[in-house]
């Protein structure tokens, strides 16, 4: 039987990914509204989409950027992406169903939407259903190849499902993408897992 392998204590999965890109992109005078103190009140202008109004009031923490998904959907405005952000509300809230819900309907949409796979693996992994997590980070990277975090919560969850060279070859790959002092985080995960592979001497020669 093979070695169970364990977490260094640090070692935690990074958390939900809120879609900003897709339809900001093309009105970047939107992107000031962001940095704007929380206090002041928003007032949107004719041009300024139900989506943006959404992820505005959403990078705020405001309650009714889940109203301003809803609109964005009806509306068929960037629906995947709304679906996805709502999605995250949703699992905050502790609506584990509702999330599933929205995560499922915005890859319905888009079936490649990247952040719906991540964020939907994210949910699997905090039910304990490791393998439909992995099927979904391994998704997630398939189509955004240099997202960062999903390497690294997938070599998380290739670790519980004792994939100890998986979970390396993913950890190098996030190292890779990120700053040196973010590296480091994975170091410890990496000298465990390596150590794990010499005690079961499946990947011999492995560096």
């Amino acid at each position: 039987m093979g070695q169970i392998l364990k977490f260094p204590a640090p070692a935690s999965k990074f958390g939900y990914k809120r879609v900003r890109k897709r339809c900001t992109e093309d009105h970047p005078d939107q992107l000031k509204l962001f940095s704007q103190p929380s206090a002041q009140i928003l007032t949107f202008s004719s041009s300024v989409s139900p989506f943006e109004q959404a992820l505005m009031l959403d990078e705020r923490g405001d309650q009714k950027a889940a109203e301003f998904y809803a609109k964005a959907i009806e509306g068929h405005d960037c629906v995947a992406d709304a679906y996805c952000n709502l999605g995250i509300i949703e699992s905050r809230k502790g609506d584990t169903a509702k999330a599933f819900d929205c995560f499922t309907r915005s890859l319905k949409q888009d079936p490649r939407h990247s952040e719906a796979h991540y964020n939907l693996a994210n949910l699997y992994f905090e039910l304990n259903d490791f393998r439909l997590a992995q099927i979904h980070y391994e998704m997630a990277v398939e189509v955004e190849p240099s997202f960062a975090n999903v390497y690294f919560n997938l070599a998380l969850v290739q670790t519980i499902n004792k994939d100890a060279a998986g979970a390396i070859a993913a950890l190098q790959k996030y190292q890779k993408l990120v700053s040196r002092d973010e590296a480091r985080t994975a170091e410890e995960m990496l000298h465990e897992l390596r150590k794990s592979v010499e005690a079961n001497g499946s990947q011999a020669g492995l560096k």
